[in-house]
């Protein structure tokens, strides 16, 4: 199979006329598995390659050649450069262009590697084979290649490329560490003594050294390592000034650059100082090749755009969802005592709901009248700091992103998102309970009062058997309606970290703090409490509202489209039994009660499920979490609630926070 490829290119080169690309090119149609998740047979063919190089110098001879004119002929820096590192196009603009690109490719420019390395990896299923096979067998490969054999002068050429390359991209991050939304949040970056400043002069001065020593690589190191740092550094303060889309996706280029720089210098390392360079060019070579298949395709572009989404809305200065989660026992029940309060409140929403309802307006009357009462509602609740059940896991997105380092995902790190969930389930638990049973009490007393004052009950018989048959899992949609509201509930979290974020990043709360003319008409102090209380505020304000609308107008939209759009609260499905069970004089069926409390706890659980997963899912993305880390958070979960079930229902005392922890049996 690669014999007849060697000999047939050998036989080309005796005419002279050598096709490096068409050569390359069939030698890794050889290569290439059936099933690009083959990995062991493109390792297997890999290694047979590199035992008939070893037989047989004079095809290893072809193939060195081959690859030395290539890196020499081509221009070979925007592949170094560009490749792999994330554009500063517009999110619409990278859309387009990798839809018109699929549907209509580019001509590839013979003068470019970038473009002669995408006719040789030309199947976008070179990407999985190639960045799955061990690193191993890739640096065999090249030790079997032995390209420090070559001609001196193509290999003085190769390194040159190199510099050039990482002249480029210094001179690309110094320009990102001046970019004007940067210099913004962070004024101090203008100064010469700029990480991303000096490491352009310090390049600079490297690249016109005639002789390098281990001293010099370090120096470079020691600078390409103080920007990251920095970096790091500027994201984790953008959690408290704020960020937006535009400057999140600049953090990422410029750390995507450091790295490639760090990658570069260590090649360059290797080659100068004459070390094994095989590990970093295998390295870049599984970055090239995964640039290369994934530069058109679209999901790998919404999955990566997702992340920097993610990355918004949960790097923001909120800690409303630390406002959700009971981390020990007299919290757990000053959040059952916060939900009580809740619970009288949504049991008047959902009165001021049927007495809307009974107006049987046009739809969109209806729905915003709705949206209103549950709006202001969830406003006014939260403005008397009570809580709202299943409301906690769409808040805590934030709170679980913060568990995870964007470094790594170990085994603290997965502990610890454990924690956080058992805390929030305790949390909602409680909270649910603490809704319910006062909502139904309350709707009973409204009835009550109702037959006092008027002779007759709230609602009639038939509204009655109505609002239990609509939220009668067994005969209706009720389920698939909470599933709804856990959508509803998560967006409200999402919204909420947004508007944090917004009010951060504009400064919103200094910029009302002063405004002469609220100063004149408030007073100073006055204002700047007001400021500090949209601060802190803004965001949970934002999403309880949002959060109104969005369940008022679920069903609205529903009957426009013409589709089964309706929401299932867990506050709501109760209130509405209490009002049917006192309609109906509390004379009911073991039925009537055992479907309305399998109602009630199957919207809970729904709704808890929904709104906590898509949450999680969120947090999760934005700091690049994948399969492998996912298997373990789950075994981990598992395993906690086999071993303590406990901390999922009930936090631990307070005092037992405080005890180191104990080490494990041996």
């Amino acid at each position: 199979m690669f014999q007849s490829t060697f000999e047939h290119q050998a036989a080309q080169e005796a005419a002279g006329q050598i096709n490096d690309i068409q050569f390359l090119r069939a030698l890794l149609d050889d290569i290439r598995p059936h099933n690009a998740s083959d990995i062991d047979n493109a390792s297997k063919a890999i290694q047979a390659l590199c035992f008939l190089l070893q037989q047989h110098p004079q095809f290893a001879f072809l193939l060195r050649n081959s690859l030395l004119r290539l890196l020499t002929e081509k221009n070979v820096i925007s592949l170094y450069s560009d490749h792999g590192i994330q554009s500063d196009l517009g999110f619409f603009t990278e859309i387009y262009r990798r839809i018109s690109h699929t549907l209509l490719p580019d001509v590839p420019d013979p003068r470019y590697l970038k473009d002669v390395f995408g006719q040789i990896f030309h199947q976008n299923s070179d990407a999985n084979w190639v960045t799955a096979v061990p690193n191993t067998v890739w640096r065999d490969f090249i030790h079997t290649l032995a390209m420090a054999q070559g001609d001196p002068a193509q290999q003085a050429h190769c390194i040159q490329a190199l510099k050039d390359a990482l002249q480029v991209l210094s001179f690309r991050l110094s320009a990102s560490g001046l970019d004007p939304e940067l210099i913004l949040q962070h004024e101090d970056l203008e100064n010469n003594d700029s990480p991303f400043i000096t490491q352009n002069i310090e390049i600079q001065s490297f690249l016109t050294l005639t002789e390098t020593t281990a001293d010099d690589i370090q120096h470079i190191y020691d600078v390409l390592r103080r920007c990251e740092h920095l970096t790091h550094e500027i994201r984790k303060a953008n959690a408290k000034t704020g960020t937006s889309i535009a400057l999140t996706a600049l953090m990422q280029r410029m750390l995507q650059q450091i790295h490639r720089m760090q990658l570069v210098v260590d090649i360059l390392h290797g080659l100068l100082l004459e070390h094994d360079v095989s590990d970093a060019i295998t390295r870049l070579f599984k970055q090239l090749v995964y640039a290369e298949c994934k530069k058109n395709n679209l999901s790998e572009y919404w999955r990566h755009n997702t992340e920097l989404l993610a990355l918004r809305v949960t790097e923001n200065a909120s800690h409303t969802g630390e406002h959700y989660i009971a981390q020990h026992r007299q919290e757990y029940f000053k959040l059952m005592r916060s939900a009580m309060g809740a619970g009288i409140i949504i049991a008047l929403m959902a009165m001021f709901k049927i007495i809307v309802a009974g107006y049987h307006l046009p739809p969109l009357t209806e729905a915003i009248l709705f949206s209103l009462n549950y709006g202001l509602g969830f406003v006014l609740i939260h403005l008397l700091h009570f809580t709202v059940a299943t409301k906690q896991p769409a808040m805590t997105a934030a709170t679980i992103a913060a568990t995870i380092d964007d470094g790594g995902h170990d085994s603290k790190n997965i502990q610890n998102l454990v924690n956080i969930v058992a805390q929030t389930i305790s949390s909602q638990t409680i909270a649910i309970l603490g809704n319910v049973i006062v909502v139904i009490p309350v709707a009973i007393l409204i009835d009550w009062l109702a037959v006092q004052y008027s002779g007759h009950h709230f609602i009639t018989e038939a509204k009655a058997h109505m609002l239990l048959d609509t939220n009668n899992p067994l005969i209706s949609l009720s389920v698939l309606y909470a599933a709804i509201a856990g959508v509803c509930l998560f967006l409200a979290g999402l919204i909420a970290g947004y508007h944090d974020n917004l009010a951060a990043y504009n400064r919103i709360p200094e910029r009302i703090a002063n405004l002469p003319r609220l100063q004149r008409w408030l007073g100073k102090e006055r204002l700047l409490r007001i400021s500090e209380y949209i601060r802190h505020n803004l965001g949970a304000l934002a999403g309880n509202f949002y959060f109104g609308c969005l369940l008022g107008f679920a069903s609205g939209l529903g009957i426009m489209l013409g589709l089964p759009l309706d929401i299932r609260h867990v506050t709501f499905v109760a209130a509405f039994s209490g009002y049917a069970f006192s309609a109906l004089d509390f004379q009911l069926s073991y039925y009537l009660v055992g479907t309305a409390v399998l109602g009630i706890v199957l919207v809970a659980t729904v709704n808890l499920l929904t709104s906590f997963g898509l949450a999680i899912y969120v947090a999760m993305k934005s700091r690049q979490v994948r399969y492998r880390h996912w298997k373990a958070f789950v075994l981990e979960l598992l395993t906690s609630l086999y071993r303590h079930p406990g901390k999922f229902l009930l936090p631990p005392k307070k005092s037992e926070l405080l005890l180191p922890p104990q080490k494990p049996d041996a």
